[in-house]
C-alpha cells in the first residue's frame, strides 16, 4: 500500500503535468495564432512588393507603328525622322516601315504582319484609302488603335485622322501662287499629281480647281489631271509631254514631292523659265536648286519632321485615354487644330519656298 506521503507526490506531480499541458495547449492556439499572424502579414507584404516591382520591370511600353506611302523618298524619310525622334522622347517604339513603291497591296500585307505581331497603333499613310480599310477594320477588332496621317481614310474607319494643313486652305493657296507668278489670272495650265488614289492630292486638286472656276475663271485646264507614280523621273517625262502637246503653256502645278522637281527639271532642261511658271508641293532642301534658277517659282510644303512627331505623340495621347480637343497640347509638340468630329487634326499653315 501506497503512504500517505506518495499519494500527496503523486498529485503534485499530476498537477504539474496539468500545468505543463495547459501552457502547451495555450501557446498552440492563442500564442501561435499571434505568430502565423505576424507570420501571414509579412508573407502577404513581400507578396504584394515582389508584384509591384515585377509590373515596374514588365511596364508595357507602347509599341506604334506609322506606315509611310513609301520610303526611299526625302518627303518621307523626314517624316519618318521626326516620328523616330517622338518615339525617343515620349518613351515608346516606333516601328516606322513602308513599301518601297506606292502599292497599296504591299500596304495591306505589311498591315497584317503588324497585326501579327501586337502593335498598339497603326499609323497609317494609304496609297489608296479604299483598299486598305478591310485590314485596318481588322486592325480595330484586334483591339489596335488606327490613325491616318499625310493621305486620310474614310473617317469612320480610323480613332483619329492627322492633316500636315487644312486640305481647303491649301488647295486654294496653290492656284493663288501660280497666279501670282503667271502675273495673269488668265491661260492654260496642266496639273500633275502623284496618284490617281491619294486623297489627301485628289482633296487638293478638287478644292483649289473649284476655288479657280469661281476667282479665276479665265484659266483653263488643258487636261485631265496627269498621274506621276510618285516618281520624279514619271513628272519629268509627263512634264516634257505637255509643253510638247501644249506650246501656249503658262503654268505647271505639280502635287505630291516628288512632282514639282520633275517638273522643274523639264522646264529647266528646255530653257522654259521665263515662259512657264512651276508650283506645287515639295520639301525645301530638294528644291532649292531648282529656286535657284526659276525652274520652280513657288514650294509649297510644311515641316516634314513635325508631321511625323505629331502622329506619334497623337497615338499615344490616345493610347493612354486621352480624348482630342481643339488646342490641346500635346506631348512635346505643343497645340494643335481638332475639328468638330473630335477626330481631325490639323497640324499648321502652308509654308512657301521661293527664290
Amino acid at each position: 500500500m501506497e503512504t500517505k506521503t506518495m499519494l500527496n507526490a503523486r498529485k503534485i506531480l499530476a498537477a504539474v503535468l496539468v500545468i505543463a499541458l495547459t501552457i502547451a495547449l495555450t501557446a498552440c492556439t492563442g500564442g501561435g495564432k499571434s505568430a502565423d499572424s505576424s507570420s501571414g502579414e509579412k508573407s502577404s507584404g513581400t507578396a504584394q512588393t515582389e508584384a509591384l516591382s515585377t509590373a515596374d520591370d514588365t511596364k508595357k511600353t507602347y509599341k506604334i507603328a506609322v506606315m509611310p506611302k513609301l520610303v526611299g523618298i526625302p518627303y518621307f524619310t523626314q517624316t519618318g525622322e521626326g516620328a523616330k525622334r517622338a518615339g525617343e522622347d515620349l518613351g515608346v517604339e516606333v516601328i516606322y516601315t513602308g513599301p518601297t513603291k506606292a502599292d497599296a497591296a504591299e500596304q495591306v500585307k505589311m498591315i497584317e504582319d503588324l497585326i501579327n505581331q501586337g502593335v498598339d497603333a497603326i499609323c497609317i499613310a494609304p496609297n489608296d484609302p479604299n483598299a486598305v480599310i478591310p485590314a485596318l477594320k481588322k486592325a480595330r477588332e484586334k483591339g489596335i488603335l488606327v490613325l491616318d496621317w499625310d493621305t486620310p481614310v474614310d473617317i469612320n474607319e480610323v480613332d483619329a485622322s492627322v492633316h500636315q494643313i487644312d486640305d481647303k486652305a491649301l488647295g486654294e493657296h496653290i492656284f493663288d501662287k501660280l497666279v501670282e507668278e503667271m502675273g495673269t489670272d488668265s491661260g492654260d495650265y496642266a496639273i500633275i499629281t502623284g496618284g490617281l488614289s491619294a486623297a489627301n492630292l485628289n482633296a487638293w486638286i478638287d478644292y483649289g480647281t473649284e476655288y479657280a472656276k469661281e476667282k479665276y475663271p479665265n484659266l483653263n485646264l488643258v487636261t485631265d489631271k496627269i498621274p506621276s507614280d510618285e516618281q520624279q523621273q514619271e513628272a519629268y517625262s509627263k512634264a516634257l509631254d505637255l509643253v510638247k502637246t501644249y506650246p501656249d503653256l503658262k503654268g505647271i502645278i505639280g502635287y505630291s514631292t516628288p512632282a514639282p522637281l520633275g517638273i522643274a527639271q523639264a522646264i529647266r532642261e528646255k530653257g522654259l523659265q521665263d515662259e512657264i511658271v512651276v508650283v506645287g508641293t515639295a520639301v525645301k532642301e530638294d528644291c532649292r536648286e531648282f529656286l535657284e534658277d526659276g525652274a520652280l517659282d513657288v514650294g509649297c510644303l510644311w515641316n516634314t519632321e513635325d508631321l511625323g512627331y505629331l502622329t506619334v505623340s497623337v497615338a499615344k495621347a490616345l493610347l493612354d485615354g486621352e480624348t482630342l480637343t481643339n488646342g490641346m497640347e500635346m506631348e512635346g509638340f505643343g497645340t494643335i487644330e481638332v475639328k468638330e468630329d473630335g477626330k481631325t487634326i490639323i497640324m499648321g499653315p502652308p509654308e512657301d519656298y521661293m527664290k
